[in-house]
C-alpha cells in the first residue's frame, strides 16, 4: 500500500510541462518490467529463487545486455534485454527481439512522412522533435528503408496471381515528374477486387504516358503471373488501356468512369449552364435502369440542342457502350463499378502533393515509395458490397438491369 501510495504522489506532482518526459519514463519502465517478468516466466522463478521443479529450465540470470534505445510512437525509451544462460537453446525475447529499434508503427510513419513531403535533410530534426532526442532515425535510415522498399517491391511484382478468385480490375494513371526525368512518366496501377469481397493491389508500373504499348505490357504481366481475365475492367477514357485489353484479355467487359466523362461534358459548356448540367448528368449516371439512363440521356441532349450547346451534347456519345456496362453487374455492385474512384483515392494526396514527387531523382526510386504507400492504403479498403454476388459474377452468372437475367425477364413479362 505504501509504495501505491507514494506512486499516485509522484504523480500528482506531475505538471503539464513535464508531462511528456513523465510519461515516457512510465512506459519505459513497464517495458523493463515486463522484459523482467518475460524471464521470470521462462525460468520459472524469480531473482534468487532456487530451482525447485525438476523439470525447470537450468538457465539463469546473468545481468543483462547494453541499453538500447527503443522507438515507439509515443516516443523513444532506453531498455536493457536480460541476459540468460544456461540454457539449451538461445533464448530470443518475444517482447523485443534481438534487432529491434523501433516499432512497426514507427516504421510505417516513414513512408508516409517521406511521401507527403518530409526531404532526407528534415527527417532527423523533424522526428528527433516528435519522437526524443535518442530516435534511431535519421536520413541514412531512410536510405535504408528505401532500399529495403525497393528490393520488396521487386518481390511483390513478381508474385504468382495463380490463387486469385478476380472479379473486377479498375486501372488508372498517376504522372510522376522526377527531378533527372525529361517529361512525367505515368505510374501504371491495377487494383483488384476479389470473389470474396476483398480489393487488392496487383500491379504498379511505370509507362509511357498510358500508352497501349504500356498497358499491354502490364495486363501482359498480370496474365503471365497467373491472373485471369477479369469480368470487367474499370477506367477512364484514356485508349490506351482499352485497346491493351483486346488484345490481352478480349473477354474482359469495359467500363468508363463516369466521374471522368461528366468532367469531359462540363468542359464543352460554360460555366452559367454547368450547375444544371451536373445535376442532370448525376441523375444520368445514377439512372435505374439501362432503359432510364438513355431516356435521360434524350433529354440532356435535347438541352444542349436547345441552348446551342452541340459539343456537349456529342461527347455523351462517345463510348456509350461503355458507359453503360455495369448494368450487366449486381445492382448492389453499380456504387464500386460506375467510377475509378478506388484507384483514385489512394492517390488523392500524392495528387496534392506534386513538389514532394520531385525529390525523387529517378521514377524508379519514386515507384518503391509509392508502392509502399499504396499498401498502407490497401489495408483500409473498404470491402466490395454483397460478397455472394461476386462469387455468382465470378461464376459467369449474367445480369441485366442489377438482376439475374431470368428474373429480369420475369419482371418484364409480369
Amino acid at each position: 500500500m505504501g509504495y501505491k501510495n507514494t506512486r499516485r504522489q509522484e504523480a500528482s506532482r506531475v505538471c503539464w510541462g513535464e508531462l511528456e518526459a513523465w510519461v515516457r519514463s512510465q512506459v519505459q519502465e513497464w517495458i523493463q518490467a515486463l522484459l523482467e517478468e518475460e524471464v521470470t516466466e521462462l525460468l520459472g522463478r524469480d531473482w534468487y529463487e532456487r530451482r525447485q521443479r525438476i523439470d525447470a529450465p537450468k538457465g539463469y540470470r546473468n545481468g543483462y545486455h547494453d541499453p538500447r534505445h527503443l522507438t515507439l510512437s509515443c516516443g523513444t525509451v532506453s531498455v536493457q534485454r536480460p541476459r540468460v544462460r544456461g540454457l539449451e537453446e538461445r533464448f530470443q525475447s518475444r517482447i523485443l527481439p534481438l534487432f529491434a529499434r523501433r516499432t512497426a508503427e514507427v516504421g510505417a510513419l516513414l513512408p508516409e512522412l517521406y511521401l507527403h513531403g518530409l526531404s532526407h535533410g528534415d527527417f532527423e530534426l523533424a522526428l528527433r522533435g516528435l519522437l526524443g532526442e535518442k530516435a534511431s532515425l535519421s536520413a541514412s535510415t531512410v536510405a535504408r528503408l528505401k532500399q529495403k522498399w525497393q528490393a520488396e517491391y521487386e518481390q511483390w511484382s513478381f508474385r504468382s496471381l495463380q490463387d486469385l478468385e478476380v472479379v473486377y480490375l479498375w486501372v488508372d494513371g498517376v504522372y510522376v515528374k522526377a527531378g533527372l526525368e525529361k517529361e512525367k512518366a505515368a505510374l501504371l496501377v491495377a487494383v483488384a477486387g476479389l470473389s470474396d469481397g476483398r480489393k487488392v493491389l496487383v500491379a504498379l508500373e511505370a509507362g509511357h504516358r498510358e500508352s497501349e504499348a504500356s498497358w499491354s505490357g502490364l495486363l501482359r504481366t498480370l496474365r503471365d503471373r497467373g491472373m485471369e481475365a477479369p469480368r470487367l475492367v474499370i477506367g477512364d477514357g484514356h485508349l490506351g488501356i482499352w485497346a491493351a485489353l483486346r488484345h490481352v484479355f478480349p473477354e474482359a467487359e469495359e467500363q468508363r468512369c463516369w466521374n471522368h466523362r461528366i468532367l469531359n461534358v462540363l468542359d464543352k459548356l460554360p460555366k452559367k449552364a454547368q450547375a444544371r448540367a451536373k445535376i442532370m448528368l448525376r441523375a444520368l449516371a445514377y439512372a435505374g435502369t439501362l432503359e432510364e439512363a438513355e431516356r435521360l440521356k434524350r433529354i440532356f441532349q435535347n438541352w444542349c440542342q436547345t441552348q446551342g450547346y452541340t459539343a456537349a451534347a456529342h461527347v455523351l456519345d462517345q463510348d456509350w457502350h461503355r458507359m453503360v456496362t455495369f448494368y450487366r453487374f449486381p445492382k448492389d455492385h453499380w456504387i464500386h463499378l460506375r467510377t475509378s474512384n478506388i484507384v483514385e483515392s489512394p492517390f488523392a494526396a500524392l495528387r496534392l502533393r506534386t513538389d514532394a514527387a520531385k525529390r525523387f531523382k529517378k521514377v524508379e526510386n519514386a515507384t518503391a515509395v509509392i508502392f509502399k504507400m499504396l499498401l498502407l492504403a490497401e489495408k483500409r479498403f473498404r470491402r466490395l458490397n454483397a460478397p455472394e454476388l461476386l462469387q455468382e459474377v465470378y461464376l459467369g452468372v449474367k445480369f441485366l438491369n442489377g438482376l439475374p437475367e431470368k428474373e429480369e425477364k420475369m419482371g418484364v413479362a409480369a
